[in-house]
């Protein structure tokens, strides 16, 4: 059975944004560092070069392969944030008919700047994600145990 790819990793991740080369997108993902920190108690880890996530969950699927993943996260790629939002999106229609401008792929929302979203909303995105993870899954206390 192979390893996850994307991993959690020592590196700093004040220092990873610091070298985004994308003012607004830098400033994003500083405000998304202290959003998601305030909103699920973890303290940001790189996963992988260029996922910052927060705390992690076990997973095991029917076909057997298991793993840990971020229980949220986000990158602030070239073209746009990317969220994780690892519950899906299925259950959220009500919060994003009003989040704003975004597109979505399985766990993915994507972002051009925070700007573009009611951030209040995102939170209570956020919110609901972690709180379906946390209570479907078994939740590691250290994402660096993951």
């Amino acid at each position: 059975m192979s390893e996850n790819k994307t991993r959690p990793t020592q590196d700093d991740v004040i220092a990873y944004i610091e070298n985004v080369e994308n003012k607004r997108r830098r400033e994003d993902a500083q405000t998304l560092v202290e959003l998601m920190t305030d909103l699920t108690g973890y303290q940001p880890t790189m996963w992988g070069t260029s996922i910052i996530g927060f705390g992690s969950y076990h997973y095991v699927y029917e076909s057997g392969r298991e793993g840990d993943s971020m229980l949220v996260g986000f990158a602030p790629r070239k073209a746009n944030l990317v969220l994780y939002i690892t519950s899906g999106f299925e259950q959220y229609d009500h919060l994003l008919e009003k989040l704003g401008k975004y597109k979505t792929g399985k766990s993915c929302l994507y972002v051009n700047k925070l700007a573009d979203v009611d951030v209040d909303i995102l939170k209570q995105l956020i919110t609901a994600s972690v709180d379906h993870m946390k209570a479907t899954n078994e939740v590691n206390d250290d994402p660096n145990d993951a």
